[in-house]
């Protein structure tokens, strides 16, 4: 039984290789290469390789730089740690510039009630760098303003002429209060005259130029800053220096000098400054700033008092007026009030990025002002 069973058996097995022709195996050849280029290899798992697919939200955008532009104001206040704190970034550098440019003109022709042709122009510009990582903070500050004006019969005479350079560094001491340290130099540009008694001055009838005077004060204190419209300085230890650089000028009571040909006088006393700023209303802001220091060494009671005030009107992106009232008394140089007011109507362009954050989204939406 079990021959004839072996037998049959190889007698399938031949018959049915014989049934395996050429047209046969050309089939099997094309299926098998089908196969091998559809089929997933296995082995090619072993070292996979991730691609990254960037996506991006159409209303977000990427900052590369490490320079931030610090939120737009329509005000020339200074930037103040809260304000820096309150920002919608990271980042570590902030920049803003204010730049304004003023034209004052009137032309008369056979006007009864009288005139005189004149032209004016005045440029100001205000730039604060500041700087602000973990504790740290550091604001410097630039102020810069010269004006001109000329009318028939007249030499041109100046309007404004001013230099306000400041540095200040703070270290969080704790919530809202800072270790403070800083310098400021204040000076002007040009000469200065008296128009009421040289209607037409000379070069010799200057009353002031650059660094005569200048004054540097420098300082260790504190700072308060609960918020970016309230602002404290209290720097038990500062020194005030006054500069008179022109030996004409070089004369005692001049600027405060005690002696002829005085170039340098140093006071050592206490400084106190303080910025509130008021939002009227929208696009309309009232900053105050005053400043109180009193010498140690001399008359302490005598207490120097400056103030400024600036009221700011916005009236779209880049037509503005500012409103601007400085008052100052200093026992040493004057006994009487002295006190300067502006106002300008003119074009302003601020240079940066404004920084909002969109309240949907969450996404920071920068623009150029």
């Amino acid at each position: 039984m079990k021959k004839i069973s072996a037998l049959l058996l190889f007698c399938v097995c031949f018959f049915s290789q014989a049934q395996i022709t050429d047209y046969h195996k050309l089939i099997d050849s094309i299926n098998q290469k089908k196969w091998d280029s559809s089929g997933v290899d296995i082995d090619s798992l072993a070292n996979p390789r991730i691609v990254k697919i960037k996506t991006a939200r159409k209303d977000s955008v990427k900052l590369n730089s490490n320079i931030v532009v610090a939120p737009n104001a329509g005000d020339s206040s200074p930037l103040t740690p809260s304000s820096m704190l309150s920002l919608p970034t990271l980042k570590r550098w902030f920049i803003f510039g204010q730049n304004s440019l003023v034209f004052n003109q009137s032309s008369f022709a056979n006007w009864y009630a009288g005139g005189n042709n004149n032209i004016g122009v005045l440029g100001k510009i205000n730039y604060n760098i500041v700087y602000k990582k973990n504790r740290h903070y550091l604001d410097n500050n630039i102020q810069m303003g010269y004006g001109l004006v000329s009318s028939t019969g007249q030499s041109t005479r100046k309007t404004d002429d001013y230099i306000n350079i400041l540095t200040n560094y703070g270290y969080e001491l704790a919530k809202d209060y800072y270790l403070s340290t800083g310098f400021q130099v204040l000076s002007q540009f040009t000469p200065g005259f008296n128009y009421a008694n040289t209607p037409d001055p000379t070069y010799n009838d200057r009353i002031s130029k650059f660094m005569a005077p200048g004054y540097l004060n420098v300082g260790l204190g504190f700072s308060y800053n609960p918020n970016e419209n309230f602002q404290v300085i209290m720097r038990p230890l500062n020194g005030k220096f006054t500069f008179v650089l022109d030996k004409k000028l070089q004369f005692a009571g001049n600027y405060g000098l005690e002696r002829d040909g005085q170039s340098l006088r140093a006071e050592l006393g206490a400084m106190l400054n303080v910025l509130y700023k008021i939002k009227l209303f929208k696009d309309a802001t009232y900053v105050n700033q005053i400043n109180f220091f009193s010498n140690y060494l001399q008359h302490s009671e005598r207490i120097d008092i400056n103030y400024v005030g600036s009221l700011n009107l916005k009236f779209n992106k880049y037509i503005t007026t500012v409103v601007s009232l400085e008052m100052m008394y200093d026992h040493d140089q004057i006994q009487k009030l002295q006190r300067k007011q502006t106002l300008g109507v003119g074009i302003t362009y601020n240079l940066g990025y404004k920084m909002e954050r969109d309240s949907n989204t969450g996404v920071i939406k920068p623009f150029i002002n």
